[in-house]
């Protein structure tokens, strides 16, 4: 598959299409529900009634679907964030001189540091 950039727009909006629809269905369920009475939401009728009576129904096809998607955008974001973010190494040619110097600087203050160290664990017998 060379261009997956389409598929990924396909999905990406899939995703909102769905998770928006969840939500529209879900807040006009639990708004119609709120202030009724135990006899009121019996007796109410069409789908939205249906979903008031039967919460379990209610709860497998929208509330858990919902923080199923949640769960998954999550996950995928960390991935996509984890992914754009690695550290590239940085060439040479992109630094500027006073990087180039102070860089210098470090590396020889280490390998002095380095040498220093050497010798000090590991001193020749000079007799």
């Amino acid at each position: 598959m060379k261009n997956k950039k389409p598929l990924w727009i396909t999905l990406i909006a899939l995703d909102v299409a769905i998770t928006i629809a969840l939500l529209v269905i879900s807040i006009i369920m639990l708004s119609q529900t709120v202030g009724k009475t135990a006899a009121e939401i019996r007796a109410a009728t069409g789908f939205i009634g249906y979903l008031q009576n039967h919460t379990t129904f209610y709860f497998l096809l929208f509330v858990l679907p919902l923080f199923i998607l949640l769960a998954a955008n999550i996950i995928f974001l960390v991935i996509y964030v984890r992914k754009t973010t690695k550290a590239e190494p940085v060439k040479m040619d992109e630094l500027t001189e006073e990087q180039k110097a102070e860089l210098r600087k470090q590396i020889l203050a280490d390998l002095q540091k380095q040498k220093t160290s050497e010798t000090v664990e590991n001193p020749t017998n000079q007799e």
